[in-house]
Protein backbone atom coordinates (compact mmCIF):
# COMPACT_ATOMS: atom_id res chain seq x y z
CA UNK A 1 0.00 0.00 0.00
CA UNK A 2 1.18 3.09 -0.87
CA UNK A 3 2.94 5.05 2.18
CA UNK A 4 0.61 8.52 2.61
CA UNK A 5 -2.50 5.84 2.03
CA UNK A 6 -1.68 3.96 5.02
CA UNK A 7 -0.36 7.34 6.56
CA UNK A 8 -4.29 8.50 6.18
CA UNK A 9 -5.80 5.61 6.92
CA UNK A 10 -3.71 5.03 10.38
CA UNK A 11 -4.46 9.16 11.53
CA UNK A 12 -7.95 8.63 10.73
CA UNK A 13 -8.69 5.56 12.94
CA UNK A 14 -6.35 7.54 15.72
CA UNK A 15 -9.15 10.30 14.62
CA UNK A 16 -12.25 8.51 14.88
CA UNK A 17 -11.42 6.69 18.44
CA UNK A 18 -10.44 10.46 19.67
CA UNK A 19 -13.16 12.14 18.16
CA UNK A 20 -15.22 9.52 20.33
CA UNK A 21 -13.08 9.55 23.22
CA UNK A 22 -13.92 13.47 23.59
CA UNK A 23 -17.49 13.35 21.99
CA UNK A 24 -20.15 14.16 24.43
CA UNK A 25 -22.71 14.80 21.96
CA UNK A 26 -24.02 11.72 20.27
CA UNK A 27 -23.57 12.44 16.72
CA UNK A 28 -20.15 13.54 17.18
CA UNK A 29 -19.53 10.16 18.98
CA UNK A 30 -21.37 8.08 16.01
CA UNK A 31 -19.14 10.36 13.91
CA UNK A 32 -15.87 8.68 15.25
CA UNK A 33 -17.71 5.33 14.98
CA UNK A 34 -17.90 5.89 11.48
CA UNK A 35 -14.77 7.10 10.21
CA UNK A 36 -13.02 4.39 12.13
CA UNK A 37 -15.31 2.28 10.52
CA UNK A 38 -14.33 3.67 6.91
CA UNK A 39 -10.69 3.92 7.96
CA UNK A 40 -9.57 -0.02 8.70
CA UNK A 41 -11.78 -1.18 5.45
CA UNK A 42 -9.22 -0.25 2.55
CA UNK A 43 -6.63 -1.83 5.35
CA UNK A 44 -8.66 -4.89 5.34
CA UNK A 45 -8.99 -5.09 1.75
CA UNK A 46 -5.59 -4.42 0.09
CA UNK A 47 -4.98 -7.39 0.05
CA UNK A 48 -7.25 -8.42 -3.03
CA UNK A 49 -7.87 -12.03 -1.82
CA UNK A 50 -11.54 -13.77 -2.30
CA UNK A 51 -11.47 -14.35 1.90
CA UNK A 52 -10.73 -10.83 2.30
CA UNK A 53 -13.11 -9.53 -0.06
CA UNK A 54 -15.55 -11.71 1.89
CA UNK A 55 -14.68 -10.84 5.28
CA UNK A 56 -14.68 -7.16 4.11
CA UNK A 57 -18.26 -7.26 3.34
CA UNK A 58 -19.19 -8.51 6.77
CA UNK A 59 -17.58 -6.53 8.94
CA UNK A 60 -18.70 -3.79 6.75
CA UNK A 61 -22.53 -4.91 6.73
CA UNK A 62 -22.41 -5.65 10.37
CA UNK A 63 -20.84 -2.41 11.49
CA UNK A 64 -22.86 -0.44 9.17
CA UNK A 65 -25.91 -2.45 11.11
CA UNK A 66 -24.94 -1.48 14.29
CA UNK A 67 -24.11 2.35 13.43
CA UNK A 68 -27.70 2.31 12.44
CA UNK A 69 -28.88 0.84 15.28
CA UNK A 70 -27.04 3.34 17.14
CA UNK A 71 -27.82 6.74 15.60
CA UNK A 72 -32.10 5.03 15.68
CA UNK A 73 -31.12 4.92 19.47
CA UNK A 74 -29.82 8.45 19.95
CA UNK A 75 -32.36 9.97 18.38
CA UNK A 76 -35.14 8.12 19.87
CA UNK A 77 -33.71 9.34 23.18
CA UNK A 78 -33.45 13.19 21.65
CA UNK A 79 -37.40 12.77 20.85
CA UNK A 80 -38.54 11.63 24.84
CA UNK A 81 -36.06 13.96 26.75
CA UNK A 82 -35.03 16.89 24.19
CA UNK A 83 -31.12 15.95 25.06
CA UNK A 84 -28.37 14.71 22.82
CA UNK A 85 -25.64 14.44 25.49
CA UNK A 86 -24.54 11.35 25.83
CA UNK A 87 -24.44 10.95 29.75
CA UNK A 88 -28.52 12.24 29.48
CA UNK A 89 -29.75 8.24 28.11
CA UNK A 90 -32.76 9.03 30.36
CA UNK A 91 -35.17 6.62 27.72
CA UNK A 92 -34.67 2.89 28.77
CA UNK A 93 -35.72 1.42 24.93
CA UNK A 94 -33.12 3.89 23.98
CA UNK A 95 -30.34 2.76 26.52
CA UNK A 96 -31.19 -1.06 25.92
CA UNK A 97 -31.20 -0.87 21.90
CA UNK A 98 -27.45 1.34 22.66
CA UNK A 99 -26.21 -1.58 24.42
CA UNK A 100 -26.86 -3.96 21.42
CA UNK A 101 -25.80 -2.11 18.72
CA UNK A 102 -22.63 -2.11 20.82
CA UNK A 103 -22.54 -5.16 21.35
CA UNK A 104 -22.62 -6.02 18.22
CA UNK A 105 -19.55 -3.25 17.50
CA UNK A 106 -17.30 -5.30 19.73
CA UNK A 107 -18.77 -8.92 18.90
CA UNK A 108 -20.30 -9.77 22.45
CA UNK A 109 -22.43 -13.07 22.29
CA UNK A 110 -25.46 -13.43 20.60
CA UNK A 111 -23.96 -10.86 18.05
CA UNK A 112 -20.65 -12.44 17.59
CA UNK A 113 -21.11 -14.47 14.31
CA UNK A 114 -19.65 -12.28 12.04
CA UNK A 115 -16.06 -11.49 14.36
CA UNK A 116 -14.40 -15.52 13.66
CA UNK A 117 -15.55 -15.21 10.06
CA UNK A 118 -13.61 -11.94 9.57
CA UNK A 119 -10.77 -12.51 11.46
CA UNK A 120 -10.19 -15.53 9.74
CA UNK A 121 -9.82 -13.52 6.48
CA UNK A 122 -7.45 -10.94 7.76
CA UNK A 123 -3.71 -10.80 8.07
CA UNK A 124 -2.37 -10.74 11.41
CA UNK A 125 -1.42 -7.10 11.53
CA UNK A 126 -4.91 -5.92 10.05
CA UNK A 127 -6.50 -8.77 12.80
CA UNK A 128 -4.83 -7.20 16.00
CA UNK A 129 -5.91 -3.58 14.89
CA UNK A 130 -9.34 -5.43 14.46
CA UNK A 131 -9.13 -6.88 18.10
CA UNK A 132 -8.03 -4.22 19.94
CA UNK A 133 -8.03 -1.04 18.86
CA UNK A 134 -11.62 -0.96 17.08
CA UNK A 135 -12.73 -2.31 20.68
CA UNK A 136 -12.07 1.22 22.19
CA UNK A 137 -14.20 3.33 21.04
CA UNK A 138 -17.14 1.23 20.98
CA UNK A 139 -16.15 0.32 25.82
CA UNK A 140 -15.44 4.63 26.03
CA UNK A 141 -18.89 4.79 25.33
CA UNK A 142 -20.07 1.99 27.69
CA UNK A 143 -17.72 3.08 30.46
CA UNK A 144 -19.68 6.80 30.07
CA UNK A 145 -22.51 5.10 30.31
CA UNK A 146 -23.02 2.43 32.54
CA UNK A 147 -24.95 3.67 35.43
CA UNK A 148 -27.43 4.02 33.27
CA UNK A 149 -27.22 0.44 31.44
CA UNK A 150 -29.54 -2.19 31.99
CA UNK A 151 -27.38 -4.97 34.99
CA UNK A 152 -29.56 -7.77 33.54
CA UNK A 153 -28.67 -7.55 30.22
CA UNK A 154 -24.92 -7.01 30.57
CA UNK A 155 -24.93 -10.04 32.47
CA UNK A 156 -26.75 -11.94 29.66
CA UNK A 157 -24.74 -10.69 27.30
CA UNK A 158 -21.04 -11.33 29.41
CA UNK A 159 -22.24 -14.79 31.06
CA UNK A 160 -23.32 -15.59 27.00
CA UNK A 161 -20.27 -14.45 25.59
CA UNK A 162 -18.10 -16.47 28.42
CA UNK A 163 -20.06 -19.80 27.31
CA UNK A 164 -19.65 -19.13 23.78
CA UNK A 165 -15.98 -17.99 23.52
CA UNK A 166 -14.80 -20.77 25.95
CA UNK A 167 -17.32 -23.63 24.17
CA UNK A 168 -16.59 -21.62 20.34
CA UNK A 169 -12.41 -22.23 20.55
CA UNK A 170 -12.58 -25.55 21.82
CA UNK A 171 -12.90 -27.39 17.88
CA UNK A 172 -10.95 -24.86 15.90
CA UNK A 173 -7.11 -25.47 14.41
CA UNK A 174 -7.13 -21.89 12.56
CA UNK A 175 -5.08 -19.55 15.29
CA UNK A 176 -7.40 -16.50 14.17
CA UNK A 177 -10.69 -18.13 14.91
CA UNK A 178 -9.16 -19.38 18.24
CA UNK A 179 -8.05 -15.90 18.63
CA UNK A 180 -11.28 -14.17 17.82
CA UNK A 181 -13.19 -16.83 20.50
CA UNK A 182 -10.70 -15.97 23.03
CA UNK A 183 -12.07 -12.19 22.15
CA UNK A 184 -15.46 -12.97 22.61
CA UNK A 185 -14.89 -14.56 26.25
CA UNK A 186 -12.29 -11.80 27.75
CA UNK A 187 -15.18 -9.20 26.10
CA UNK A 188 -17.51 -11.61 28.39
CA UNK A 189 -15.68 -10.85 31.53
CA UNK A 190 -15.53 -7.04 30.86
CA UNK A 191 -19.00 -6.93 30.42
CA UNK A 192 -20.24 -8.89 33.27
CA UNK A 193 -18.64 -6.59 35.79
CA UNK A 194 -19.20 -3.00 34.11
CA UNK A 195 -22.39 -2.13 35.58
CA UNK A 196 -20.71 -2.97 39.36
CA UNK A 197 -17.14 -1.94 39.03
CA UNK A 198 -16.15 0.32 35.70
CA UNK A 199 -12.95 -0.18 36.73
CA UNK A 200 -12.50 -3.58 36.76
CA UNK A 201 -13.57 -3.69 33.11
CA UNK A 202 -10.81 -0.89 32.41
CA UNK A 203 -8.43 -2.98 33.66
CA UNK A 204 -9.69 -6.05 32.17
CA UNK A 205 -9.33 -4.49 29.16
CA UNK A 206 -6.07 -3.16 29.02
CA UNK A 207 -4.33 -6.41 29.74
CA UNK A 208 -6.61 -7.83 26.98
CA UNK A 209 -5.11 -5.54 24.73
CA UNK A 210 -1.55 -6.07 26.08
CA UNK A 211 -1.88 -9.58 25.75
CA UNK A 212 -3.18 -10.06 22.37
CA UNK A 213 -0.76 -7.70 20.96
CA UNK A 214 1.88 -10.00 22.02
CA UNK A 215 0.36 -13.22 20.82
CA UNK A 216 -0.45 -11.51 17.49
CA UNK A 217 3.60 -10.34 17.51
CA UNK A 218 4.57 -13.54 18.39
CA UNK A 219 2.40 -15.12 15.78
CA UNK A 220 3.61 -12.64 13.13
CA UNK A 221 7.22 -13.59 14.37
CA UNK A 222 6.60 -17.41 13.81
CA UNK A 223 4.53 -16.59 10.31
CA UNK A 224 2.43 -19.14 11.59
CA UNK A 225 -2.23 -19.37 11.05
CA UNK A 226 -2.85 -23.18 11.93
CA UNK A 227 -1.90 -25.09 14.89
CA UNK A 228 0.26 -27.40 12.91
CA UNK A 229 2.30 -24.77 11.39
CA UNK A 230 2.92 -23.10 14.63
CA UNK A 231 5.42 -26.14 16.06
CA UNK A 232 7.44 -26.20 13.22
CA UNK A 233 8.00 -22.33 13.11
CA UNK A 234 8.66 -22.22 16.62
CA UNK A 235 11.60 -23.74 16.56
CA UNK A 236 13.34 -21.84 15.33
CA UNK A 237 13.49 -19.24 18.17
CA UNK A 238 13.33 -21.46 21.91
CA UNK A 239 13.19 -17.44 23.51
CA UNK A 240 10.39 -16.75 21.99
CA UNK A 241 8.75 -20.31 22.42
CA UNK A 242 9.00 -19.68 25.73
CA UNK A 243 7.44 -16.21 26.00
CA UNK A 244 4.45 -17.71 24.03
CA UNK A 245 3.49 -20.05 26.38
CA UNK A 246 3.63 -17.75 29.25
CA UNK A 247 1.86 -15.49 27.57
CA UNK A 248 -1.16 -18.24 26.16
CA UNK A 249 -1.30 -19.75 29.89
CA UNK A 250 -1.76 -15.43 30.80
CA UNK A 251 -4.33 -15.29 28.37
CA UNK A 252 -5.77 -18.22 29.74
CA UNK A 253 -5.97 -16.79 33.56
CA UNK A 254 -3.68 -19.24 34.74
CA UNK A 255 -1.94 -17.85 38.18
CA UNK A 256 0.39 -16.87 39.00
CA UNK A 257 0.81 -14.93 35.35
CA UNK A 258 -0.80 -11.24 34.41
CA UNK A 259 -4.49 -12.56 33.36
CA UNK A 260 -5.01 -14.11 36.50
CA UNK A 261 -5.56 -10.83 38.03
CA UNK A 262 -8.36 -9.50 36.45
CA UNK A 263 -10.40 -12.45 36.75
CA UNK A 264 -9.92 -13.21 40.17
CA UNK A 265 -11.33 -9.97 40.73
CA UNK A 266 -14.12 -9.71 38.86
CA UNK A 267 -15.07 -13.14 40.43
CA UNK A 268 -14.69 -11.33 43.61
CA UNK A 269 -16.66 -8.55 42.80
CA UNK A 270 -19.19 -11.03 41.51
CA UNK A 271 -19.47 -12.52 44.76
CA UNK A 272 -19.89 -9.31 46.50
CA UNK A 273 -23.00 -8.36 44.91
CA UNK A 274 -24.39 -11.80 45.68
CA UNK A 275 -24.25 -13.16 41.96
CA UNK A 276 -22.80 -16.33 42.88
CA UNK A 277 -24.39 -18.33 39.95
CA UNK A 278 -22.90 -16.23 37.20
CA UNK A 279 -19.84 -16.09 38.85
CA UNK A 280 -19.26 -20.04 38.94
CA UNK A 281 -20.53 -20.48 34.97
CA UNK A 282 -18.07 -17.94 34.69
CA UNK A 283 -14.94 -19.65 36.63
CA UNK A 284 -16.78 -23.08 34.93
CA UNK A 285 -16.15 -21.61 31.23
CA UNK A 286 -12.71 -20.13 32.11
CA UNK A 287 -11.20 -23.97 32.66
CA UNK A 288 -12.73 -24.45 28.53
CA UNK A 289 -10.65 -21.31 27.20
CA UNK A 290 -7.64 -22.71 29.62
CA UNK A 291 -8.27 -25.47 27.73
CA UNK A 292 -7.70 -24.43 24.09
CA UNK A 293 -4.97 -22.29 24.89
CA UNK A 294 -2.75 -25.59 27.00
CA UNK A 295 -3.65 -26.74 23.57
CA UNK A 296 -1.83 -23.81 21.55
CA UNK A 297 1.17 -24.30 24.49
CA UNK A 298 1.47 -28.07 23.90
CA UNK A 299 2.01 -27.31 20.01
CA UNK A 300 4.08 -24.06 20.30
CA UNK A 301 6.52 -25.79 23.09
CA UNK A 302 6.00 -29.34 23.67
CA UNK A 303 6.17 -30.98 19.78
CA UNK A 304 9.20 -29.33 18.74
CA UNK A 305 11.85 -31.63 17.01
CA UNK A 306 15.17 -32.07 18.76
CA UNK A 307 18.14 -30.62 16.84
CA UNK A 308 20.25 -29.99 19.23
CA UNK A 309 22.41 -27.04 16.67
CA UNK A 310 19.38 -25.24 15.88
CA UNK A 311 18.48 -25.10 19.67
CA UNK A 312 21.88 -23.94 20.32
CA UNK A 313 22.45 -21.39 17.45
CA UNK A 314 18.95 -19.83 17.78
CA UNK A 315 18.60 -18.56 21.56
CA UNK A 316 19.67 -15.05 19.99
CA UNK A 317 16.61 -13.65 18.45
CA UNK A 318 17.16 -11.20 15.41
CA UNK A 319 16.06 -8.03 16.28
CA UNK A 320 13.27 -6.02 13.85
CA UNK A 321 11.38 -2.64 14.27
CA UNK A 322 8.82 -4.19 16.69
CA UNK A 323 11.17 -6.05 18.93
CA UNK A 324 11.13 -3.11 21.59
CA UNK A 325 7.25 -3.75 21.40
CA UNK A 326 6.97 -7.13 21.97
CA UNK A 327 9.49 -7.17 24.89
CA UNK A 328 7.36 -4.47 26.64
CA UNK A 329 4.22 -6.53 26.15
CA UNK A 330 5.38 -9.97 27.18
CA UNK A 331 6.58 -8.70 30.43
CA UNK A 332 3.24 -6.92 31.11
CA UNK A 333 1.46 -10.10 30.47
CA UNK A 334 3.58 -12.44 32.44
CA UNK A 335 4.61 -10.36 35.26
CA UNK A 336 2.04 -7.77 36.67
CA UNK A 337 0.36 -10.37 39.45
CA UNK A 338 2.56 -9.56 42.02
CA UNK A 339 1.69 -5.58 41.49
CA UNK A 340 -2.29 -6.38 42.19
CA UNK A 341 -1.94 -4.17 45.59
CA UNK A 342 -0.93 -1.50 43.21
CA UNK A 343 -2.75 -1.48 40.55
CA UNK A 344 -6.27 -1.63 42.90
CA UNK A 345 -5.23 1.40 44.21
CA UNK A 346 -4.69 3.03 40.97
CA UNK A 347 -7.54 1.95 39.50
CA UNK A 348 -10.37 2.82 42.73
Amino acid sequence: MNPTVLAILISSLGLGTTLTFIGSHWLLVWMGLEINTLAIIPLMIHQHHPRAVEATTKYFITQATASTLLLFASVTNAWTSGEWSLIEMLNPTSATLMTIALALKIGLAPLHFWLPEVLQGLNLTTGLILSTWQKLAPFAILLQLHPLLNPDLLLFLGILSVIIGGWGGLNQTQLRKILAYSSIANLGWMIMVLHYAPNLTLLNLILYITMTLTTFLLFKTFNSTKINSIASSSTKSPLLSIIALLTLLSLGGLPPLSGFMPKWLILQELTKQDLFIPATIAAIMALLSLFFYLRLCYATTLTMTPNPTNMLSSWRTKSNHFTLILLTSSTLSILLLPLTPMILTLVS
